[in-house]
């Protein structure tokens, strides 16, 4: 492990602590609510896995936002599924969302389980967006000059918050954003990790590019 990463993975731990201790009544109320308003499903999203570091699947925390099987229910309904795919898998409005669903996300509430991930290793609190699978074959497909940097993005672990997520986040088309993560992966600048956590804060509460 060289110093970049070590230093990284050190402020991860302290930060994903820190994270937890300072937002765990947020999450528990967040968690309560959700059981209320949307009791016929899970409190966590049940998504399919995520590519982390290096092409690896792992499990993504997310609180949900949706109704039980969105993702099922969406691709049941062609036209919405196609604009859905056209607008860089983002709806907006989104039919799915439970009561409160979309405050929920606009606050980014619905990210702070990932915390769990960054302590576990899966994910940092700095890094690109975390992809599913599928969406990083059809965006390919659809944009077949992104694979190389789809390959450079895959290099380091995906964030919590990042380039993409503070410059504009679903403002911003796969082309664009597949770029930011590639630059970052190669950027390898602890400064630049503070920077970018630092800023977070107030993208969140403008809620900038945020469905």
């Amino acid at each position: 492990m060289d110093l970049y990463a070590f230093l990284k993975r050190i402020v991860d731990i302290v930060g994903a602590l820190i994270g937890i201790m300072v937002f765990a009544p947020v999450m528990i109320f967040t968690a309560i609510y959700i059981k209320i308003v949307s009791p016929g499903g899970p409190v966590f999203a049940d998504m399919k896995k995520r590519v982390g570091k290096d092409n690896v699947p792992f499990t993504m925390y997310k609180f949900r936002s949706m109704i039980p099987n969105a993702q099922e229910w969406l691709k049941k309904q062609p036209a919405l599924y196609q604009e859905y795919q056209k607008n860089g898998y983002k709806l907006d409005p989104d039919p799915r969302l439970i009561p409160g669903g979309k405050f929920i996300r606009k606050r980014s509430i619905d990210e702070l389980p990932q915390f769990l991930n960054v302590l576990f290793g899966d994910m940092s609190l700095v890094g690109p967006r975390a992809y599913f699978s599928f969406e990083l074959k059809e965006q390919e497909d659809r944009f077949p000059n992104t694979k190389e940097l789809i390959k450079i993005a895959l290099t380091t672990k995906p964030g919590i918050t990042g380039v993409w997520q503070t410059s504009g986040r679903s403002a911003i088309g796969f082309e664009a954003r597949i770029k930011m993560d590639a630059d970052y992966a190669t950027t390898r600048s602890i400064l630049y990790d503070l920077l970018i956590i630092l800023k977070t804060p107030f993208v969140v509460l403008s809620k900038k590019g945020a469905f």
